[in-house]
């Protein structure tokens, strides 16, 4: 399973892209899509669409997991965080591809172990986690982050016989580093429930565009 996770921002949309094989996790390909600050909100949403869709169709991910955006006490920055989101949802939902989303404490508890890492520890873990991996920032990084807790996610539920995109008995669940790319194959003991798209189901898998 191919999963990309994706760190939405106006300005800098994190990328990453990883390979999940039973409890093996392998590096693909890291980066940032930019948008140009000079230009209006839409031109700018524009080229996060176009980027998201050009690393898509590069890298053909299975499913996409994005980090879930929380409200700013700037207004401002929280509407420019939204609009962004709903493109990073968008273009891999028009591809096809079924998309989930996490909340940071969700992302950070899968990836570190606790709710309330610091960035640096996220990417120190991530690291840990997809040896020989070069991160490029810190938006791909926390993207690299959204990919692995889903893809444990993922498999977790499949161990349960269950969908990696709904169910009531989705969860996703704390992992800790072993540092040979692997993710354990037993649950935590501590399981948070995962946040779902409305009505707690992925987007429908529609033909997807090659």
């Amino acid at each position: 399973m191919r999963v990309i996770g994706l760190d939405p921002g106006l300005r800098r949309t994190g990328w990453g892209v990883i390979d999940a094989d039973g409890a093996r996790l392998s590096h693909v390909a890291n980066g940032i899509v930019q948008s140009t600050a000079e230009l209006t909100t839409a031109e700018r949403l524009v080229e996060l669409h176009e980027g998201i869709n050009a690393v898509l169709a590069e890298y053909r991910p299975d499913q996409a997991a994005v980090e879930e955006t929380l409200v700013n006490k700037n207004a401002q920055s929280t509407l420019k965080l939204g609009v962004a989101r709903g493109v990073a949802l968008l273009v891999p939902a028009l591809g096809g591809l079924p998309v989930v989303e996490y909340l940071p404490m969700i992302v950070k508890k899968a990836v570190v172990g606790t709710g309330h890492a610091e960035k640096e520890q996220v990417t120190m873990m991530v690291g840990r986690l997809l040896p020989g991996v070069e991160i490029r920032n810190a938006d791909s990084a926390d993207a690299l982050a959204v990919a692995i807790c889903h893809a444990h996610h993922a498999g977790s539920t499949s161990r349960w016989g269950g969908a990696a995109s709904g169910g009531s008995d989705t969860r996703a669940l704390a992992i800790s580093a072993s540092g040979n790319g692997q993710v354990p194959g037993q649950a935590a003991a501590d399981e948070t429930p995962a946040r779902q798209p409305a009505g707690g189901r992925a987007v429908p898998r529609k033909g997807r565009r090659r």
